[in-house]
């Protein structure tokens, strides 16, 4: 049958008032519509998925559209969120906040706002931070999968394209606000936390050609939490060991707890202005400003059970469970028995200062001021067509950071005979139910009572660590293009020039301070001040009973209001109690400098075809590209000074990337989509530099630069199918299949420990792999106390295998509002819904397990033999779906999703340890369900609540295998948001 559009669709392609076509050198064979149609006025979930799917349509190559249903109104609230809408995009999510995107499963994709390239805080080349950015300042998005020769190289998955409103293309004045307010259920403080926004736009007709202007700016704040508990069991207690703890079998003895309390509060600001000219109906001449402000303060605790392993050969489990590790690259690893309940006594026999408690308080700030400015101009001919751009984008973050550790001096035991600064603390732990819980052992021997907790005289000060980092990214770019129209099958003909310059610059700014012994550690009755009660609701997620509630922490809102106050008071506390170590601002660090810059000349030629039902394009893009990268390097003389010289290291590439885009409008109701093409994937710039940044503690890995770094390489090929079966519906297939050469993949080294004593080697070289980290905190990988540890390293190289990517998308959109007169009320639901399918094969680039690990696997498996795999493809799900349900009428508009996806790797681990066992950690399952519901109260007036994670679902990571070893937990929080939308 002949497939007629309907009223909704027709009225969105002809009025609404947020048509998003970004430039007229894109309008190309969309401008064909001549019948007369009548204009209607809508607006809602009904129209925007009307008008999103058209523009899809009628695409010459493969491209998602999601588009507002109102101003300001895009699903979500967060952009994240935003795109999980669309098929084949996952997310990742921080404390339950939506911060990564994966397009068919890969984060290597590009963020753009109206055409112009975006950079981030950090060192990466996603562009910005999808949190920076409120949705309400958005009016749509694009998603392009299938790239042609105009689109700008540097994608794997896709290229995003925020899109804001353009003025010359209102057809009326706009003036709408938007006040809302969003409570978190974890979080300590109830209120409701602001989110406000406003647009307003117009254009005029004068004497010198039209003139328009669009204003939009939104203020946000936003407070989420939540509670990371964590769990390692990663030693052995062999049966023929002949230590106390000793039983009949094998088993995984407790290491180390942690309970992780994570408090975000973000303060965030966009503004957007637009201005367009159009002196006549030929050329349009316009200037954006998009400046976005973005404040996140990380107000954590972390309550530590450390030491803990030290009790491991007297520590008897009162249960254990049978942990099956799977297989792991071609090894049945086999199964062992865990610790899964119990007690950690305190025998001082042992040992007379663990396990040990200890409070840690991580006030780290993120402030990034972005700002893009984007001045051009076009032209229409009858014959040709110019469009011109110059672009300027910046980012400047810093990352200011006070974290601080007290370790508890239990009263009821003796103090440490060497003169540590910590003491024994009996712990409880239960793992039963797949929680991780611990607490202090109440009623066990030297337990300590809850006022003994909470006594300021009972902490000492272990660890002060300043930090004050600043990144500084950039990118300025030209580019000009034009089209020559021809009447012939090859209906136009574009080619271009850009060009444009890139850069990042990183300057590592801190100080720490670690105090071992009584002697240099002030007790916290000299700076109680200081001293609040830590959170004392890590129950609420999920009813846990064990955990410990009562400690103290250096105050979180002091740090972040006066962090200067505070040093000198702690610096005041060191000096009457007469340490002999002292506490300094942040300097410097030679090692962790790079300033790093590139420049790329890109020209292509692309040709635009239709013949009977046949159109696209083919073409070529070809980009030259010289990097010049400047960094420390840092000897040591005779007299143990440190020597720093600057160095500076250059290189060059180019690639040739065609791309071809074949549509075939089979009927009127039925598109087929063919697509090829090559892109790169450039290597973040810290993955380049070659600087080193030591941590304090011996757990994380350094990351090494590696300047040997090449680009990737990928090859697509894209099929699809497109079926308008109805008023606003559509079912579609496509299948995808990706070629990748040169992957980028975590090349990890882990620090040689005795599988007896778990002690690291002390001195440089460090033999068995790892690097000499000088002030990193011996702890427990050495006999003795003091800072010098040899620590595991982390490299990006290039993988020297070919790698695939294939899978199957399934998408349908279906719209009931043509059965009104059979239905009635119920005509006015819907429903979306997509499945993603997708594999990753190929690859050489192995991790292989830790010393620890291994001692593990070859009593599982008897064999003595190295257990490694192909690390693979970090945060891809090879299933996900997502389903929603949506009803709008009588001015009643309510959507439901719920998102799943499967189980993935990642290196994103909840611990201070990014590959736990050697291999990364495995996300479980995780589904999670969102809805909102508004009311139009009137023409003008909308009110609405959302909700976000309404079932509160958790995060659960494994080590080794899914299902083998839960070692983390996220429990993440309900959202909800009261608000009114008013459009005068």
């Amino acid at each position: 049958m002949a497939h007629k559009l309907s009223k909704v669709t027709l009225a969105v392609l002809s009025a609404t008032t947020l048509s998003l076509t970004a430039s007229v050198h894109a309008q190309e064979t969309q401008q064909k519509q001549n019948e007369d149609v009548e204009v209607i006025e809508v607006s809602g979930i009904r129209a925007s998925l009307a008008s999103a799917m058209n523009e899809k349509r009628f695409k010459n190559n493969l491209v998602e559209v999601i588009e507002a249903e109102d101003i300001g109104k895009l699903p979500d609230q967060n952009l994240a969120e935003v795109l999980e809408n669309i098929t084949g995009i996952q997310i990742t999510r921080e404390a339950g906040v939506g911060t990564g995107v994966q397009i068919r499963g890969t984060d290597a994709n590009r963020t753009e706002i109206n055409g112009v390239s975006t950079v981030g805080s950090g060192a990466g080349r996603s562009g910005i931070d999808f949190e920076d950015v409120s949705a309400a300042i958005i009016a749509g998005l694009e998603v392009t999968k299938s790239p042609d020769a105009k689109t700008i190289e540097g994608s794997v998955g896709g290229t995003i394209n925020l899109k804001t409103i353009r003025p010359l293309q209102l057809n009326e004045q706009l003036a709408a606000f938007r006040v809302q307010g969003e409570n978190s259920s974890l979080t300590t403080d109830s209120n409701f936390q602001p989110r406000i926004s406003g647009t307003f736009g117009d254009n005029w007709d004068t004497d010198h050609g039209t003139i328009g202007v669009v204003i939009s700016g939104s203020y946000a704040q936003q407070d989420v939490t939540a509670f990371r508990p964590r769990a390692d069991r990663d030693n052995l207690i062999a049966s023929d060991s002949g230590v106390a703890s000793a039983q009949s079998f094998d088993f995984l003895p407790i290491q180390f707890f942690v309970q992780d309390y994570d408090n975000f509060e973000y303060e965030t600001k966009n503004l957007v202005g637009t201005i367009e000219w159009a002196p006549n109906d030929n050329t349009k001449l316009f200037f954006d400003a998009i400046i976005n402000d973005q404040e996140r303060l990380q107000e954590s605790s972390r309550v530590q059970a450390s030491g803990v392993s030290a009790l491991n050969d007297i520590s008897v489990p009162d249960e254990f469970e049978t942990i099956n590790f799977g297989s792991l690259g071609g090894t049945n690893l086999g199964s062992i028995q865990a610790a899964l309940r119990g007690v950690i006594p305190v025998n001082l026999e042992n040992d007379d200062d663990d396990p040990n408690l200890r409070f840690s308080s991580d006030t780290n700030s993120r402030v990034t001021k972005s700002e893009i400015f984007r001045l051009g101009g076009e032209w229409q001919g009858e014959k040709w067509s110019v469009f011109a751009e110059v672009a300027s984008t910046t980012s400047d973050t810093t990352t200011p950071s006070f974290n601080t550790t007290l370790n508890f001096i239990n009263p009821n035991a003796p103090l440490d005979a060497g003169g540590a600064n910590d003491n024994y603390v009996p712990f409880a732990y239960d793992l039963t139910g797949g929680a991780l819980t611990f607490g202090i052992a109440e009623g066990a021997e030297y337990a300590p009572t809850v006022e003994q907790l909470l006594d300021p005289n009972n902490v000492v000060l272990r660890d002060v660590n300043i930090g004050r980092d600043t990144t500084e990214n950039f990118e300025d770019a030209f580019r000009v293009d034009f089209t020559y129209f021809v009447d012939t099958m090859i209906t136009s003909v574009d080619f271009g020039y850009r060009y444009n310059k890139s850069g990042s610059k990183r300057e590592d700014i801190g100080t720490s301070v670690g105090l071992r012994t009584m002697e240099d550690s002030p007790r916290g009755s000299l700076f109680s001040d200081l001293l609040v009660a830590g959170p004392d609701n890590f129950n609420d997620a999920d009813g846990r009973e064990l955990y410990v509630s009562d400690f103290l922490l250096i105050d979180p809102e002091q740090v972040a209001s006066d962090p200067d106050a505070v040093l000198a008071t702690l610096q005041a506390a060191m000096e009457a109690h007469g340490s002999t170590r002292s506490l300094s601002a942040p300097t410097a660090s030679s090692s962790g400098f790079f300033d790093i810059e590139e420049e790329t000349h890109a020209l292509y030629a692309q040709a635009n075809f239709e013949y009977e039902m046949f159109r696209g394009n083919f073409g070529v893009r070809y980009l030259q590209t010289d990097v010049t990268s400047v960094g420390n390097s840092i000897t040591v003389d005779d007299e143990g000074n440190e020597l720093v010289s600057r160095v500076t290291n250059t290189g060059d590439y180019d690639f040739i990337l065609p791309r071809f885009n074949l549509v075939a409008d089979v009927t009127d109701d039925v598109v087929l989509r063919f697509g090829a093409g090559k892109d790169i994937r450039r290597p973040n710039f810290n993955d380049l530099s070659t600087s080193v940044t030591f941590s304090t503690s011996p757990n994380p890995n350094v990351a090494i630069g590696n300047p040997n770094l090449t680009p990737e390489e990928v090859i697509s090929y894209d099929l699809a199918a497109e079926w308008y079966f109805a008023e606003a519906s559509v079912l579609s297939v496509g299948i995808f299949h990706k070629t990748r050469k040169d992957l980028f993949v975590d090349q990890i080294v882990s620090a040689f420990e005795d599988p007896t004593t778990g002690y690291r080697y002390l001195t440089d070289p460090c033999e068995g792999g790892g690097i000499f980290n000088p002030i990193a905190d011996i702890n427990v990988f050495g006999p003795e106390l003091g800072t010098g540890v040899c620590v595991g390293t982390e490299t990006k190289i290039n993988d020297s295998g070919e790698t695939t990517q294939k899978g199957i998308e399934f998408a349908v959109q279906y719209d009931l509002s043509g059965f009104e007169s059979e239905l009635g009320w119920a005509s006015g639901f819907g429903v979306l819904a997509n499945y993603t399918i997708q594999e990753f094969d190929g690859g050489e680039a192995e991790n292989t397990a830790t010393s620890r690990a291994a001692n593990v696997f070859a009593a599982t498996t008897g064999s003595d033999e190295e257990v490694s795999a192909v690390q693979g493809l970090l945060n891809l799900s090879e299933n996900a779906y997502n389903i929603t349900l949506y009803y709008e009428k009588f001015g009643l508009s309510a959507r439901m999703r719920y998102t799943w996806r499967e189980a993935y790797r990642t290196d994103d681990f909840g611990s201070t340890s990014s590959f736990p066992w050697g291999f990364p950690a495995v996300q479980a399952d995780r589904g999670q369900l969102n809805a909102s519901v508004t009311y139009d109260v009137n023409e003008n007036l909308n009110i609405g609540v959302e909700a976000v994670n309404i079932t509160e679902s958790e995060v659960e990571q494994y080590c080794v295998n899914e299902g083998a070893l839960l070692c983390f937990q996220g429990l993440t929080d309900r959202r909800i948001t009261l608000g009114a939308n008013y459009r005068f």
